[in-house]
């Protein structure tokens, strides 16, 4: 009987934990230290919440994935598209950086948390399933272009507003003869700058002589390097004078005690956003989770995963924060810079403490444009257009639930987006299902296989119909084998016996059975028997509690051969053309 409440990985590895462990652990946390730092100041501020914010979304939630985390490199904390899902779900409850604002996006986390924490002590890991890497991947680059698009108003210094990448053009568009020269020269030499940083520091610092992994660090610093450059300069040269907005005061201090709106009517209209942020970040943590694992040899469970990510955002909603999920970026760069447990995540919270106790003072003139940079370079790096060419060539199904959810992200917004997505994939896969592949097998001389008629030269006999169906029987697709068995049959007067080949079929539900059950009726008024071939274990201990087996009596054979050798001796024995 397995336990309902949640196993505490840290045990296991907390008994393992050396020497050498601590020294990768704390090198690896500095480094994503340096790499937060910035990220959780822009993505507060993508999220309509003071700066500070992103800092106590970084500390607690940390804690709380070392303690219930089953990955060993997941680093937790704010994301680009969950700041941009915050945004969306409660910009139209409060105005953006009020204290009403950032009471709901609290409140906003916690809803999430006790949902991911409850489908997580139900086992209910197998519902993200329902997002297929399609709808993904054509929602996070959506996701990535929009909120691109809603820094560029930060970077030319103007006032744009809209819900959907139309309205943000447009409104740039009318707003760019008014584009303040200070801010879009600091802005756009910032996105320069760091994306010089991102692809060729790296290269030129080894090639200065430095040790890979100091120049990986250093690479990786260019966000905190342009962040230091452009405060210094603003505080110098009064910028803010000349009318490039900074960033102004933010409180020095821990992150503080809070607590959630307790209002149903809040709630019922937070609670399919909180559904959604959860989801996502979920399925967002568990694919880099999975991928950083299966390269040490390593597994998470998706199951705890979610208890984890629920506990996170518990977390972040008790200690001041917004809803927070497993970043990409900074788990490949924890796993790169060589964490070998949580810990890392541990030591990266106590970073992240000391930062706001003494590094929030020196943020004053940090330019806003600044942090704009920072989030377009970091989001145009999850923008994947080369998915709609691959699936277009691989499965136009797949295609069109990509296109979909681009599509209706950038055009209705975010949660509308990702609804359209997993409806269209969801109605495709039922299309699909309800239309099974049912081939027409016969035998290949001098073997005992059978292989598609279509596809390969085979031997067949007009008495016998052998049907391979190639998809679990359920109410959807039950009607389209009797539809084929009715075509077969009015199309060959001779026939005498039809086989169902049965070894991809994994389950037969009661709408399936009745069918089957009509099939044989209509067979035996005609003169032509029903059997059954390869059946596997579990959908026949199902079929022996029906009539079926009762009307087939001993016509249900082990391998599809035996059918074949019984009803047509003389397509074994001597192949007919």
């Amino acid at each position: 009987m397995r336990r309902w409440w949640p196993s505490l990985p840290c045990l296991e590895w907390g008994r393992q934990y050396t020497r050498a462990t601590l020294v990768g652990d704390a090198v690896a946390a500095l480094i994503v230290t340096i790499m937060l730092i910035p990220q959780s100041l822009a993505y507060a501020l993508l999220a309509g919440l003071p700066p500070e914010v992103g800092l106590y979304a970084s500390v607690a939630p940390l804690l709380l994935y070392a303690v219930f985390g089953s990955s060993r490199v997941l680093a937790v904390g704010p994301v680009a598209v969950v700041s941009l899902m915050t945004a969306a779900a409660i910009g139209d409850l409060a105005a953006p950086e009020t204290p009403a604002y950032w009471q709901v996006a609290i409140t906003l986390a916690f809803l999430s948390g006790a949902m991911l924490l409850a489908m997580g002590l139900l086992r209910l890991g197998f519902l993200a399933n329902f997002l297929s890497h399609p709808v993904i991947s054509g929602f996070i680059t959506a996701s990535g272009l929009l909120i691109a698009a809603s820094q560029l108003r930060t970077l030319l210094g103007v006032k744009a507003e809209g819900h959907n990448l139309p309205q943000l053009l447009w409104a740039l568009a009318q707003q760019l003869p008014r584009a303040h020269g200070l801010t879009l020269t600091v802005g756009a030499g910032c996105v320069a700058f760091l994306f010089w940083a991102r692809k060729s520091a790296t290269r030129l610092l080894l090639r200065l002589g430095l040790a890979p992994l100091a120049a990986d660090m250093l690479a990786k610093a260019g966000p905190v390097g342009a962040i230091a450059l452009t405060t210094g300069l603003a505080w110098a040269l009064d910028w803010s004078g000349q009318g490039l907005k900074i960033v102004g005061h933010v409180p020095q201090g821990l992150p503080p005690l809070t607590w959630p709106a307790w209002d149903p009517a809040l709630w019922r209209q937070l609670a399919v956003p909180a559904l959604l942020i959860g989801v996502v970040g979920f399925v967002e943590s568990v694919s880099v989770g999975q991928t950083l694992a299966a390269k040490r040899r390593q597994r998470i469970g998706p199951d705890q995963e979610l208890v984890a990510l629920g506990a996170s955002n518990l977390a972040a909603a008790f200690t001041g924060g917004f809803p927070v999920t497993g970043g990409f970026a900074r788990s490949v760069v924890n796993f790169d810079a060589g964490a070998q447990t949580p810990a890392a995540g541990v030591f990266t919270a106590l970073g992240l403490l000391a930062a706001s106790l003494l590094l929030t003072p020196a943020l004053h003139y940090l330019p806003q444009a600044t942090l704009a940079a920072t989030i377009v370079v970091a989001v145009l790096s999850l923008v994947d257009f080369g998915m709609l060419l691959r699936t277009w060539r691989y499965a136009k199904a797949d295609f069109a639930a990509v296109a979909a959810t681009l599509g209706g992200t950038l055009l209705l917004g975010v949660e509308q987006g990702l609804m359209v997505g997993v409806t269209l994939s969801l109605a495709l896969h039922l299309h699909h299902s309800s239309r099974p592949h049912i081939a027409e097998v016969g035998l290949v001389p001098g073997t005992e296989y059978f292989r598609n008629v279509r596809r390969h030269a085979v031997q067949t006999s007009p008495q016998l119909l052998s049907l391979r169906v190639d998809e679990s029987l359920y109410f959807a697709n039950a009607r389209a084998l009797e539809d084929r068995v009715n075509d077969e049959v009015a199309a060959n007067p001779q026939l005498r016996h039809v086989v169902l080949q049965c070894s991809a079929i994994n389950d037969i539900d009661a709408s399936a059975l009745e069918s089957l059950e009509a099939i044989d009726h209509r067979l035996r008024e005609a003169g032509i028997s029903l059997h059954l071939s390869e059946v596997k274990g579990p959908v026949m201990d199902k079929l022996q509690r029906t009539e079926l087996l009762r009307y087939l009596g001993r016509r249900v054979y082990l391998t599809h051969f035996q059918a074949v050798s019984a009803l047509a001796p003389d397509l074994v024995h001597h192949p007919l053309n």
